[in-house]
Protein backbone atom coordinates (compact mmCIF):
# COMPACT_ATOMS: atom_id res chain seq x y z
CA UNK A 1 0.00 0.00 0.00
CA UNK A 2 2.74 2.57 0.72
CA UNK A 3 4.48 1.62 -2.30
CA UNK A 4 1.06 2.43 -4.23
CA UNK A 5 0.44 5.84 -2.65
CA UNK A 6 4.24 6.76 -3.53
CA UNK A 7 3.70 6.03 -7.21
CA UNK A 8 0.14 7.94 -7.56
CA UNK A 9 1.82 10.22 -5.85
CA UNK A 10 4.99 10.63 -8.33
CA UNK A 11 2.81 10.05 -11.60
CA UNK A 12 1.60 13.74 -11.50
CA UNK A 13 4.75 14.93 -11.31
CA UNK A 14 6.54 12.74 -13.69
CA UNK A 15 3.81 13.77 -15.95
CA UNK A 16 4.09 16.90 -15.57
CA UNK A 17 8.20 16.98 -15.90
CA UNK A 18 7.71 15.13 -19.46
CA UNK A 19 5.56 18.35 -20.64
CA UNK A 20 6.99 21.04 -19.14
CA UNK A 21 9.18 22.80 -22.24
CA UNK A 22 12.93 22.28 -22.51
CA UNK A 23 15.06 24.98 -21.86
CA UNK A 24 18.30 25.56 -22.59
CA UNK A 25 21.34 26.77 -20.21
CA UNK A 26 24.81 27.31 -20.72
CA UNK A 27 26.70 28.74 -23.71
CA UNK A 28 28.28 27.22 -26.76
CA UNK A 29 29.76 24.52 -26.96
CA UNK A 30 28.71 24.14 -23.14
CA UNK A 31 24.55 23.64 -23.90
CA UNK A 32 22.70 21.16 -21.37
CA UNK A 33 19.47 20.93 -20.10
CA UNK A 34 18.53 20.61 -16.17
CA UNK A 35 17.34 17.05 -15.28
CA UNK A 36 15.63 16.36 -11.31
CA UNK A 37 16.36 12.19 -11.33
CA UNK A 38 13.16 10.86 -9.79
CA UNK A 39 12.57 7.29 -8.40
CA UNK A 40 14.25 4.32 -10.20
CA UNK A 41 15.83 6.40 -12.69
CA UNK A 42 19.89 5.87 -13.24
CA UNK A 43 22.24 7.41 -15.50
CA UNK A 44 21.34 4.50 -18.24
CA UNK A 45 17.51 5.44 -17.91
CA UNK A 46 18.17 9.40 -17.94
CA UNK A 47 20.85 8.39 -20.98
CA UNK A 48 18.13 6.62 -22.83
CA UNK A 49 15.36 8.93 -22.47
CA UNK A 50 18.12 12.22 -23.60
CA UNK A 51 19.42 10.15 -26.29
CA UNK A 52 23.08 10.98 -24.72
CA UNK A 53 25.55 8.40 -23.36
CA UNK A 54 25.85 7.80 -19.46
CA UNK A 55 29.66 7.93 -20.00
CA UNK A 56 28.87 11.93 -21.30
CA UNK A 57 26.49 12.82 -18.51
CA UNK A 58 28.46 11.94 -15.23
CA UNK A 59 32.22 13.35 -16.24
CA UNK A 60 29.86 17.04 -17.43
CA UNK A 61 28.30 17.52 -13.52
CA UNK A 62 31.75 16.16 -12.06
CA UNK A 63 30.15 13.19 -10.70
CA UNK A 64 31.40 9.68 -11.07
CA UNK A 65 29.03 6.84 -12.77
CA UNK A 66 29.86 4.47 -10.43
CA UNK A 67 28.41 6.25 -7.37
CA UNK A 68 25.02 6.88 -9.09
CA UNK A 69 22.20 9.19 -8.20
CA UNK A 70 19.82 10.16 -5.76
CA UNK A 71 16.14 11.19 -5.50
CA UNK A 72 14.97 14.61 -6.61
CA UNK A 73 18.96 15.51 -7.22
CA UNK A 74 19.49 17.94 -10.26
CA UNK A 75 21.76 17.13 -12.90
CA UNK A 76 22.93 18.80 -16.07
CA UNK A 77 22.24 16.81 -19.38
CA UNK A 78 24.74 17.39 -21.91
CA UNK A 79 23.58 18.64 -25.60
CA UNK A 80 26.17 17.70 -28.19
CA UNK A 81 26.15 16.82 -32.06
CA UNK A 82 24.26 13.24 -31.10
CA UNK A 83 21.51 14.72 -29.28
CA UNK A 84 20.81 18.62 -30.51
CA UNK A 85 20.05 18.89 -33.84
CA UNK A 86 20.30 22.42 -35.45
CA UNK A 87 20.49 22.07 -39.12
CA UNK A 88 20.59 18.63 -41.04
CA UNK A 89 18.26 15.74 -40.92
CA UNK A 90 17.10 13.52 -38.00
CA UNK A 91 17.47 9.55 -38.05
CA UNK A 92 14.22 7.50 -39.63
CA UNK A 93 13.54 6.52 -35.96
CA UNK A 94 14.48 9.27 -34.10
CA UNK A 95 12.02 12.68 -33.26
CA UNK A 96 13.03 16.10 -32.68
CA UNK A 97 11.57 18.04 -29.26
CA UNK A 98 12.22 21.99 -29.36
CA UNK A 99 14.62 23.02 -27.60
CA UNK A 100 13.56 26.57 -26.26
CA UNK A 101 15.95 30.23 -24.79
CA UNK A 102 14.33 32.38 -22.53
CA UNK A 103 15.01 35.56 -24.00
CA UNK A 104 16.98 38.42 -21.09
CA UNK A 105 16.80 42.09 -20.56
CA UNK A 106 18.52 43.66 -23.52
CA UNK A 107 19.22 40.72 -25.62
CA UNK A 108 18.80 40.80 -28.83
CA UNK A 109 18.70 37.93 -32.09
CA UNK A 110 22.52 38.65 -32.58
CA UNK A 111 23.71 37.16 -29.11
CA UNK A 112 21.11 34.19 -28.59
CA UNK A 113 22.41 33.23 -32.14
CA UNK A 114 26.20 33.66 -31.07
CA UNK A 115 25.59 31.95 -27.95
CA UNK A 116 23.68 29.16 -29.19
CA UNK A 117 26.76 28.15 -32.32
CA UNK A 118 26.20 30.87 -33.95
CA UNK A 119 22.69 29.89 -35.33
CA UNK A 120 21.90 31.80 -38.38
CA UNK A 121 19.71 34.54 -37.41
CA UNK A 122 17.36 33.74 -40.39
CA UNK A 123 16.29 30.31 -38.92
CA UNK A 124 16.28 31.38 -35.44
CA UNK A 125 13.79 33.43 -37.07
CA UNK A 126 11.74 31.56 -39.21
CA UNK A 127 11.47 28.94 -36.46
CA UNK A 128 9.89 31.12 -34.19
CA UNK A 129 7.69 32.73 -36.99
CA UNK A 130 9.33 36.51 -35.66
CA UNK A 131 10.15 39.12 -38.64
CA UNK A 132 11.29 41.65 -35.87
CA UNK A 133 14.95 42.22 -34.54
CA UNK A 134 13.68 42.88 -31.19
CA UNK A 135 12.17 40.27 -29.00
CA UNK A 136 10.12 41.17 -25.60
CA UNK A 137 11.58 40.10 -22.31
CA UNK A 138 10.81 36.49 -20.88
CA UNK A 139 10.22 35.67 -24.50
CA UNK A 140 10.67 31.21 -24.88
CA UNK A 141 12.44 30.99 -28.52
CA UNK A 142 13.37 27.76 -30.64
CA UNK A 143 17.42 27.38 -30.46
CA UNK A 144 17.61 24.31 -31.66
CA UNK A 145 16.10 20.57 -31.06
CA UNK A 146 16.74 17.57 -29.15
CA UNK A 147 17.05 14.22 -31.30
CA UNK A 148 15.81 11.24 -29.26
CA UNK A 149 15.01 7.78 -30.31
CA UNK A 150 11.37 6.93 -30.48
CA UNK A 151 11.13 3.48 -29.24
CA UNK A 152 13.42 4.56 -26.20
CA UNK A 153 12.50 8.04 -24.81
CA UNK A 154 9.51 8.81 -22.62
CA UNK A 155 10.25 12.44 -24.12
CA UNK A 156 9.13 10.98 -27.83
CA UNK A 157 5.65 12.16 -27.11
CA UNK A 158 7.20 15.99 -26.74
CA UNK A 159 8.31 15.80 -30.35
CA UNK A 160 7.50 18.57 -33.24
CA UNK A 161 5.21 17.85 -35.94
CA UNK A 162 6.97 19.81 -38.39
CA UNK A 163 10.87 19.41 -37.18
CA UNK A 164 13.50 20.92 -37.82
CA UNK A 165 15.30 19.83 -40.60
CA UNK A 166 11.97 20.82 -43.05
CA UNK A 167 12.08 24.24 -41.06
CA UNK A 168 16.09 24.72 -42.39
CA UNK A 169 15.04 23.27 -45.71
CA UNK A 170 12.05 25.77 -46.23
CA UNK A 171 14.42 29.39 -44.64
CA UNK A 172 16.62 28.23 -47.65
CA UNK A 173 14.31 29.81 -50.29
CA UNK A 174 12.89 32.57 -47.92
CA UNK A 175 13.97 36.13 -48.98
CA UNK A 176 16.44 37.12 -46.64
CA UNK A 177 15.41 40.52 -44.57
CA UNK A 178 19.35 41.13 -43.70
CA UNK A 179 22.10 39.33 -45.12
CA UNK A 180 24.18 39.73 -41.94
CA UNK A 181 26.75 36.63 -41.09
CA UNK A 182 27.25 36.58 -37.10
CA UNK A 183 30.64 35.86 -38.03
CA UNK A 184 30.81 39.57 -39.57
CA UNK A 185 29.58 41.21 -36.90
CA UNK A 186 31.44 38.95 -34.32
CA UNK A 187 35.05 40.08 -36.11
CA UNK A 188 33.94 43.21 -34.25
CA UNK A 189 35.61 42.02 -30.79
CA UNK A 190 39.04 41.07 -32.63
CA UNK A 191 39.22 44.30 -34.73
CA UNK A 192 38.87 46.98 -31.65
CA UNK A 193 41.18 44.67 -29.54
CA UNK A 194 44.19 46.20 -31.88
CA UNK A 195 44.98 49.54 -33.41
CA UNK A 196 42.31 50.88 -36.25
CA UNK A 197 44.12 49.76 -39.79
CA UNK A 198 44.18 51.79 -42.79
CA UNK A 199 41.73 50.42 -45.15
CA UNK A 200 42.35 49.98 -48.68
CA UNK A 201 40.42 52.56 -50.72
CA UNK A 202 37.17 51.79 -52.18
CA UNK A 203 37.80 53.06 -55.49
CA UNK A 204 40.74 51.01 -57.10
CA UNK A 205 42.24 51.90 -60.39
CA UNK A 206 44.95 50.46 -61.76
CA UNK A 207 46.63 52.74 -64.75
CA UNK A 208 46.45 51.22 -68.05
CA UNK A 209 49.82 50.45 -69.54
CA UNK A 210 49.44 52.09 -73.17
CA UNK A 211 52.57 50.06 -74.97
CA UNK A 212 54.29 47.33 -74.42
CA UNK A 213 57.15 47.71 -71.91
CA UNK A 214 60.50 45.91 -71.62
CA UNK A 215 61.27 44.74 -68.17
CA UNK A 216 64.72 43.61 -67.22
CA UNK A 217 64.83 40.03 -65.47
CA UNK A 218 68.59 38.78 -64.13
CA UNK A 219 69.09 35.18 -64.17
CA UNK A 220 72.06 34.26 -62.59
CA UNK A 221 74.93 36.79 -61.19
CA UNK A 222 77.29 37.87 -64.14
CA UNK A 223 75.01 36.56 -66.83
CA UNK A 224 73.62 37.96 -69.43
CA UNK A 225 70.04 40.15 -69.11
CA UNK A 226 67.28 38.50 -70.23
CA UNK A 227 64.30 40.14 -71.07
CA UNK A 228 61.00 39.44 -72.02
CA UNK A 229 57.59 41.00 -73.37
CA UNK A 230 54.83 42.07 -71.05
CA UNK A 231 51.41 42.33 -72.30
CA UNK A 232 49.20 45.93 -71.83
CA UNK A 233 47.40 45.52 -68.12
CA UNK A 234 43.68 46.47 -68.89
CA UNK A 235 42.08 48.86 -66.46
CA UNK A 236 39.14 48.05 -63.98
CA UNK A 237 37.42 50.52 -61.14
CA UNK A 238 35.97 49.19 -58.75
CA UNK A 239 33.19 51.89 -57.40
CA UNK A 240 30.88 52.67 -54.28
CA UNK A 241 27.68 52.91 -54.70
CA UNK A 242 26.04 55.69 -53.44
CA UNK A 243 22.08 55.42 -51.67
CA UNK A 244 21.22 58.64 -50.28
CA UNK A 245 21.49 57.59 -47.04
CA UNK A 246 20.82 54.22 -46.93
CA UNK A 247 17.43 52.41 -47.28
CA UNK A 248 16.26 52.05 -43.70
CA UNK A 249 15.36 55.82 -44.19
CA UNK A 250 11.61 55.21 -44.69
CA UNK A 251 11.59 52.56 -41.66
CA UNK A 252 13.37 55.22 -39.32
CA UNK A 253 10.40 57.58 -40.20
CA UNK A 254 7.68 55.57 -39.57
CA UNK A 255 9.72 54.90 -35.85
CA UNK A 256 9.59 58.31 -35.49
CA UNK A 257 5.94 58.69 -36.14
CA UNK A 258 5.34 56.27 -33.26
CA UNK A 259 7.67 56.47 -30.49
CA UNK A 260 9.72 59.08 -28.19
CA UNK A 261 12.87 60.95 -29.85
CA UNK A 262 15.66 60.57 -28.42
CA UNK A 263 19.16 62.94 -29.48
CA UNK A 264 22.45 61.62 -28.68
CA UNK A 265 25.91 63.17 -29.55
CA UNK A 266 29.18 61.44 -28.50
CA UNK A 267 32.58 59.61 -30.45
CA UNK A 268 31.96 56.55 -33.30
CA UNK A 269 34.11 54.24 -34.54
CA UNK A 270 33.80 52.05 -37.36
CA UNK A 271 33.69 47.93 -37.47
CA UNK A 272 34.07 45.79 -40.99
CA UNK A 273 31.13 44.06 -42.51
CA UNK A 274 30.39 42.94 -45.94
CA UNK A 275 26.70 44.23 -46.13
CA UNK A 276 26.05 47.59 -47.15
CA UNK A 277 28.35 48.13 -50.18
CA UNK A 278 25.97 47.08 -52.95
CA UNK A 279 22.33 47.51 -51.23
CA UNK A 280 22.76 50.17 -48.95
CA UNK A 281 22.44 48.09 -45.61
CA UNK A 282 23.85 49.85 -43.14
CA UNK A 283 24.44 48.36 -39.54
CA UNK A 284 25.25 49.54 -36.25
CA UNK A 285 26.23 48.42 -32.46
CA UNK A 286 25.06 50.43 -29.91
CA UNK A 287 24.38 50.49 -26.24
CA UNK A 288 21.07 52.06 -25.46
CA UNK A 289 18.40 51.26 -28.81
CA UNK A 290 16.92 48.36 -28.97
CA UNK A 291 18.32 45.77 -31.69
CA UNK A 292 16.11 46.72 -34.79
CA UNK A 293 16.20 50.21 -34.02
CA UNK A 294 17.10 52.38 -37.42
CA UNK A 295 19.56 55.17 -36.01
CA UNK A 296 20.54 58.74 -38.00
CA UNK A 297 23.89 59.20 -37.99
CA UNK A 298 25.16 62.54 -38.56
CA UNK A 299 28.64 63.52 -38.71
CA UNK A 300 29.58 67.01 -36.73
CA UNK A 301 32.17 67.89 -39.49
CA UNK A 302 30.28 67.83 -42.72
CA UNK A 303 26.88 67.62 -41.68
CA UNK A 304 25.98 64.20 -44.07
CA UNK A 305 23.59 61.71 -42.21
CA UNK A 306 23.11 57.97 -42.83
CA UNK A 307 20.55 54.92 -41.13
CA UNK A 308 21.79 52.46 -39.79
CA UNK A 309 19.89 49.13 -37.87
CA UNK A 310 20.86 48.15 -34.67
CA UNK A 311 22.18 44.77 -34.57
CA UNK A 312 23.55 44.24 -30.51
CA UNK A 313 25.40 46.23 -27.90
CA UNK A 314 28.96 47.49 -28.34
CA UNK A 315 31.59 44.67 -27.30
CA UNK A 316 32.84 46.03 -23.25
CA UNK A 317 36.26 45.80 -23.84
CA UNK A 318 38.90 48.61 -23.52
CA UNK A 319 39.02 49.40 -26.83
CA UNK A 320 35.11 50.40 -27.07
CA UNK A 321 35.66 52.68 -24.16
CA UNK A 322 34.12 56.23 -24.43
CA UNK A 323 32.34 55.19 -27.59
CA UNK A 324 28.71 56.21 -28.53
CA UNK A 325 28.18 53.70 -31.49
CA UNK A 326 30.11 51.66 -34.05
CA UNK A 327 28.94 51.67 -37.73
CA UNK A 328 29.58 49.71 -40.37
CA UNK A 329 32.28 50.71 -42.83
CA UNK A 330 30.04 50.81 -45.78
CA UNK A 331 27.88 52.95 -44.20
CA UNK A 332 31.23 55.12 -42.87
CA UNK A 333 32.36 55.64 -46.71
CA UNK A 334 28.72 57.02 -47.62
CA UNK A 335 29.07 59.55 -44.41
CA UNK A 336 32.32 60.04 -45.63
CA UNK A 337 34.44 59.54 -42.42
CA UNK A 338 37.00 57.20 -43.46
CA UNK A 339 37.86 54.79 -40.78
CA UNK A 340 38.59 56.76 -38.10
CA UNK A 341 37.28 58.06 -34.94
CA UNK A 342 34.88 61.04 -35.42
CA UNK A 343 32.20 63.05 -33.56
CA UNK A 344 28.42 62.86 -34.37
CA UNK A 345 24.73 63.09 -33.31
CA UNK A 346 22.67 60.26 -33.05
CA UNK A 347 18.65 60.98 -33.47
CA UNK A 348 16.13 57.75 -32.79
CA UNK A 349 12.81 56.57 -31.51
CA UNK A 350 12.31 54.74 -28.19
Amino acid sequence: MKCLLILLFSLPLWCLAQNTPLVVEGISPNLYLTHIVQAKENYYSIGRMYNISPKEIAPFNNLQLEKGLSLNQVIKVPLQQVNFLQDGNAAADEVLIPVQHTVKEKEGLYRISVNYNKLPIETLKHWNNIKADAVPNGTRLIVGYLKVKTALSSLASMSKSKPADIAVKEQSVLKKEEPVAAKEIEQVKKETTVAVKTVEPLKKEVSVVKEKERVAVVVKKDSPVVTKEVEPVQSTTVAFKTFNGGIFKPLFDQQLKKETIVNENGVAAVFKSNSGWQDGKYYCLHNTAAPGTIIKITSTTNGKAIYAKVLDVIPDIKQNNGLLIRISNAAAQELGVGEARFDCTLSYSK
